[in-house]
């Protein structure tokens, strides 16, 4: 039920982020406020007792950047912290039940460098330099410090490490860049997973075998700092297991679509909105999800 929610815990094999690889300056510096809405169905496809479940969870996040140079390549780091409210609701056997939860989210980390097409540059070599191909590598890590309360069946936290490595491919033809992502997510075991309740008495493993991600984006400039992009993903995988029993019924098949548009308010702020759907969802949260977020930028000391 934990990973069902979806967007309760905060690993998302559904991202949608397109310019990832994009490379700035050295030393680039910047704090971005955002603020995610999802709103939808969740799907269980029979394997607990609940039918007509929905959920709706709002979620509010800083996120930390800097660029740097590694062994002469381009490279940066984020770091996310985020606070999430939400509402989940549904029909077990016959009965309408409801659950709100409020507070912290796991902590998100990741670290990127370019491979091929970006050394590290700064501001004025930057400034001649055009886009062609891009390679690079990423690896994101999800901490388990979000809420997390073992009695209970939903939480904001996930009480186990997440890891996701990426290669990631950006390709600019004049005003167009294409963008395609290829992943991995690996997760540790949850040792303490709905334990010491009146349910269960003692504790229970929840363990997750890895969940592979496709992710692409189409973008256009419109003019600097302005541009528009439609996005797309898939992910599968993801059968859980519980006391080392496996569920088959719990991979997951799904993917998404969206779009997302980047406007500059002046020399260093910005404001980035987004919208995607399920286009496709076999088991978990079908989530309708809007986000915008503001970004403050400069090249310096953070």
């Amino acid at each position: 039920m934990l990973l069902l929610v979806g967007a309760v815990s905060g690993v998302g094999a559904q991202d949608l982020s397109p310019r990832a690889y994009v490379i700035t300056p050295l030393r680039t510096n910047g704090v971005t406020v955002s603020d995610v809405f999802n709103d939808g169905e969740l799907l269980f496809e029979g394997t607990v007792p609940i039918t007509d479940s929905t959920g709706r969870l709002n979620m509010s996040a800083v996120t930390l950047y800097h660029s740097f140079g590694l062994l002469g390549r381009s490279a940066n780091a984020t770091a996310t912290l985020a606070y999430g409210v939400g509402t989940f609701k549904g029909t077990v056997n016959t009965a309408e039940m409801e659950a709100r939860r409020s507070g912290l989210f796991d902590s998100v980390y990741r670290f990127s460098v370019n491979l091929v097409g970006a050394p590290s540059m700064d501001l004025g070599e930057f400034r001649q330099w055009r886009q062609r191909t891009l390679v690079g590598a990423s690896l994101k890590i999800v901490a388990p410090t979000g809420q997390y309360d073992p009695t209970k069946l939903i939480n904001l936290g996930a009480n186990r490490w997440a890891f996701k490595p990426e290669v990631g491919l950006s390709r600019r033809w004049g005003r167009f860049i294409v963008d395609a992502y290829a992943a991995v997510w690996f997760f540790t075991r949850n040792p303490e997973f709905f334990s010491r309740n009146a349910f269960v008495p003692g504790t229970q493993a929840q363990t997750q075998e890895p969940i592979t991600a496709f992710e692409t984006h189409l973008s256009y400039d419109i003019k600097p700092r302005l541009w528009v992009s439609l996005d797309a993903n898939f992910w599968n995988g993801g059968r859980t297991s519980l006391n080392g029993v496996e569920n088959p019924l719990t991979e997951q098949r799904s993917s998404r679509i969206g779009i997302t548009a980047s406007v500059p308010l002046t020399r260093r702020q910005s404001i980035k909105a987004g919208y995607a759907d399920g286009a496709y969802v076999r088991f978990g949260g079908d989530y309708k999800i809007a986000s915008i977020a503001w970004q403050y930028s400069w090249v310096g000391r953070p």
